[in-house]
């Protein structure tokens, strides 16, 4: 997980002073691109962390070896959180978890507000809902500062049928679903989600948002979610399937995929879900005789037609 690394770097030029991407890579385990990328990343976000070239140069965080992370400044607090901020939520590991509450203990109390506000940003859902890969939004960073200033922002969004609308929200929190981006908010109407690639523009105020006390993220974001699923997921299938193919069962179908047992000839018995018979069918088509479907029949009866069609395209 990328936070780790970054706080495990950040530990690790405290304790040595000056590092070179090599020993971080060393320490880490990870390869030297990405200890150059971390070291480069923390520096650009406004962490005192600065390259020295030459001889004898490497890493190095300003104040020396025994620097006390109090000695950030309240902007470089907030960009050292919103970098650890995807890790927030119910995913943090242990470890991560643990540094930061060392991270912001070590903080004057003046900054430890806005730091524990920028760790709580941002919530990341490693389940898929669709199609991943994408670029990050534009207006991700501005909706962050946004959320741990807590400023209101006046928002042009575009609706499905694509026709933009105007209105000032209170934001709350921003989720990265598998790189899709959401924003929570307060409206007029009350709580909305919004997707952020169909934002059009957003312009932050001066004007103070409101959140409720209670407000936690990664609970709203779990309500969300279960009204989605209940949505989504219609129609459920069993199939068999070599457990060795798992993953890759499990990228295509997100969380609409449970694993009920293993069984002795080295193959696992799943649920998968979709709205219909026909969005399952079309998952599981290209895998051919790998996956055996049990039930149900309205299943089975689209896989048949699906191969009808393409015999009929493609035998000869």
């Amino acid at each position: 997980m990328r936070a780790d690394r970054l706080v495990a770097t950040l530990l690790l030029l405290q304790s040595r002073g000056r590092v070179t991407a090599s020993e971080v890579a060393g320490e880490l385990e990870i390869s030297l691109a990405t200890a150059r990328r971390d070291l480069e990343a923390l520096s650009t976000a406004g962490i005192p962390v600065y390259p020295q070239p030459g001889r004898g140069g490497g890493w190095s965080l300003v104040g020396g070896a025994r620097t006390d992370l109090s000695g950030l400044t309240a902007s470089e607090a907030q960009s050292l959180f919103l970098l650890l901020g995807p890790t927030a939520g119910t995913s943090i590991a242990p470890e991560v978890r643990s540094a930061l509450r060392k991270l912001i203990h070590a903080l004057p109390d003046t900054f430890r507000a806005d730091a524990e506000a920028a760790a709580k940003a941002v919530v990341v859902d490693p389940a898929g809902w669709g199609k991943t890969g994408r670029d990050l939004p534009e207006f991700v960073e501005l909706l962050q500062t946004a959320v741990v200033r807590q400023r209101k922002v006046r928002l042009d969004y575009a609706s499905r049928t694509g026709e933009p609308t105007r209105r000032m929200i209170d934001p709350w929190g921003l989720i990265d679903k598998d790189d899709i981006w959401y924003l929570i908010a307060g409206t007029e109407h009350g709580q909305r989600t919004f997707r952020v690639d169909r934002i059009v523009d957003a312009v932050p105020t001066d004007l103070v948002a409101e959140r409720p006390a209670e407000f936690d993220l990664a609970l709203a974001w779990e309500r969300v979610v279960g009204y989605v699923e209940e949505k989504r997921s219609l129609l459920s299938a069993t199939v068999l399937i070599r457990t060795r193919f798992l993953a890759v069962l499990r990228n295509q179908f997100g969380r609409h995929c449970e694993v009920l047992d293993t069984l002795d000839d080295g193959r696992s018995r799943v649920r998968v879900a979709a709205p219909s018979p026909l969005m399952i069918a079309q998952h599981l088509a290209g895998w051919g005789e790998m996956v055996d479907v049990v039930e149900p029949d309205s299943v089975k009866a689209e896989l048949a037609r699906l191969g009808s069609e393409l015999v009929r395209r493609y035998a000869r």
